[in-house]
């Protein structure tokens, strides 16, 4: 097998999409948590510890950037659902994929001979069946 063959392998694996939702998802929520920390819970550290809490602006309150966090939090879900539609367009390509992959299988299969007298399969060009030994009149051909 090439090494371009065992990629393409790998990379259809379902374990390596989830991976790589859960980093890029993790990526986005570690901007949540950086901004509660930095926005809201530092300043009221702040606060509480002898800071001076007296700005009041927009969504800035006693220091803390309420602003901040809730487009940290918007961005997260920006992220969440353009990786849910990724995933989303990934799986369809992957069930049409099964299901074309399948049906020519099926045809594969329906296409080997079988035995007018026991329906087993045989060769291609039998002109007596290994099964039932059965004689053909003509042949064995694929349908």
């Amino acid at each position: 097998m090439s090494m371009v063959e065992e990629f393409k392998e790998f990379i259809n694996r379902g374990n390596v999409m989830d991976m790589a939702v859960g980093v890029i998802i993790g990526g986005a929520f570690t901007g949540i948590v950086t901004s509660l920390t930095d926005d809201i819970i530092n300043p009221l550290i702040t606060l509480i510890t002898g800071g001076n809490g007296t700005e009041i602006g927009g969504l800035n309150v006693m220091g803390m950037d309420f602003g901040k966090f809730l487009s940290a939090i918007i961005n997260f879900f920006i992220v969440a659902i353009i990786v849910f539609a990724i995933v989303k367009s990934m799986n369809k390509l992957q069930e049409a994929s099964n299901a074309l992959l399948k049906k020519e299988k099926e045809e594969e299969e329906a296409a080997a001979p079988t035995c007018p007298f026991c329906l087993e399969e045989v060769k291609e060009g039998a002109t007596r069946c290994p099964h039932c030994a059965g004689v053909f009149d003509e042949p064995a051909a694929a349908k």
